[in-house]
């Protein structure tokens, strides 16, 4: 495993901001990490960045702990902060150098075009640039194609609609590159576009992780009928919520036994739709999250 975190804690006296977090990623790999904020997910990322010292635990890229042997796993990574603070007396063109000649890496030869897909003059001075702007430019660093792990917080903060699909097509190529991908999101249709996996926090507790294949064959069905009815004892189904006589059920099954049901009901409204992350994580943070 190139990631892999084992019981790893952070706590400010009684309070843990994160608690016994256990999870990996594989090299070509697409992890997301959900959670409102206060959950967890930036605290989670920046121990794994070194940032912070575990209160217990540890983190391991490529088998070098991220705490104690922090500059050797940093040198497997790009990383993204939710909160950027770039060099303003430069340059797109000349950060993107600089920083890129500090790690000793050659500037990625794809890089004017890589400015042009995400719409950005990259030789304007960084003081110029709107905050929008100068993310685009942080991803133009953070989207290396010589890096092993790249770690994003919150990636699609300020970017438009255009852009996120941009940037998403982007973590796509990476994994195609056969590198790892860990980003934290609350944006559930951004998850479902790219991971492979997903895990869920919950006041700093990893609670759910989930296959992103084994999501993709369960089903959200709704049925209203002109009578009361009784549900079936099939594999995968499951009574979500009932009024009166509009049914709210989830599905995970064989879809023939299924069918077979609905057929014979005496339906006025039917709607069946993929099961997706949203009724999870409402599962998780309640009906308001």
């Amino acid at each position: 495993m190139l990631l892999k975190t084992q019981d790893l804690s952070k706590c400010y006296g009684d309070f843990y901001a994160l608690k016994s977090l256990n999870m990996h990623i594989a090299p070509g790999e697409v992890y997301g990490l959900l959670g409102p904020n206060g959950a967890g997910k930036s605290t989670a990322l920046r121990l794994i960045m070194g940032f912070l010292q575990p209160s217990s635990g540890k983190a391991l890229i490529a088998n070098h702990d991220c705490w104690t042997d922090g500059v050797a796993a940093r040198k497997k990574i790009a990383y993204l902060p939710g909160e950027l603070r770039l060099y303003e007396n430069m340059s797109g063109r000349q950060l993107v150098n600089f920083l890129s000649g500090l790690r000793n890496r050659p500037v990625r030869p794809d890089l004017n075009k890589m400015a042009r897909i995400f719409d950005i003059d990259i030789d304007t001075p960084m003081a110029n640039m709107s905050s929008g702007m100068k993310r685009k430019v942080a991803l133009l660093l953070v989207l290396d194609p010589y890096a092993e792990l790249i770690i994003m917080d919150e990636p699609t903060n300020t970017l438009d609609p255009t852009m996120r699909t941009a940037l998403l097509d982007e973590v796509k190529a990476a994994k195609k590159r056969g590198q790892a991908v860990f980003f934290s999101s609350h944006v559930l249709s951004e998850v479902e576009t790219v991971c492979d996996r997903i895990g869920v926090l919950r006041k700093g507790e990893l609670v759910h992780q989930q296959s992103m294949s084994d999501l993709a064959s369960g089903r959200r069905i709704r049925l209203r009928l002109a009578r009361d009815t009784t549900i079936p004892d099939l594999t995968g189904l499951l009574l979500v919520r009932k009024e009166e006589t509009l049914l709210h059920l989830e599905h995970n099954g064989a879809l023939e036994p299924l069918m077979g049901w609905i057929g014979k009901l005496d339906l006025l409204e039917l709607s069946i739709e993929p099961l997706g992350l949203d009724s999870i994580y409402r599962k998780i943070h309640g009906e308001g999250a």
